[in-house]
């Protein structure tokens, strides 16, 4: 964003402010999910601390934000190298896609003895 467009065109300039600003506001969103990314880092870590489940990382690994959550988890627990046996636990592209494009049905379960 720092190139000087401005000098081919002033058209050339208000194109490159609306590529910026959108690019704002993406970084921004990414940022606005920062506090629940790090209450899944520390749940994970919790989880993991010491006994290590591959399994709980399964869910995380389906997404690239996931992925990255994975890797600071990892760090957190100082087992970097269990990443390469996780990527076994991620799924094909195309059975994500057509996981995440199908309507799934949703169940709620009632702990009755909390009530």
């Amino acid at each position: 964003m720092l190139s000087p467009f401005y000098l081919i065109s002033k058209w050339t300039l208000i194109v490159q402010v609306i590529i910026a600003v959108n690019l704002f506001m993406f970084s921004a969103r990414l940022f606005s999910t920062w506090k629940d990314k790090n209450r899944k880092i520390d749940i994970l870590v919790k989880k993991n601390k010491h006994i290590f489940r591959h399994d709980t990382f399964e869910i995380f690994m389906q997404a690239p934000c996931g992925r990255l959550i994975v890797h600071q988890a990892l760090k957190d627990l100082n087992k970097q190298n269990e990443y390469k046996i996780l990527l076994k636990s991620r799924k094909p592209l195309i059975t994500r896609l057509k996981d995440n494009c199908m309507p799934s049905k949703t169940y709620i379960f009632i702990n009755e003895e909390a009530i």
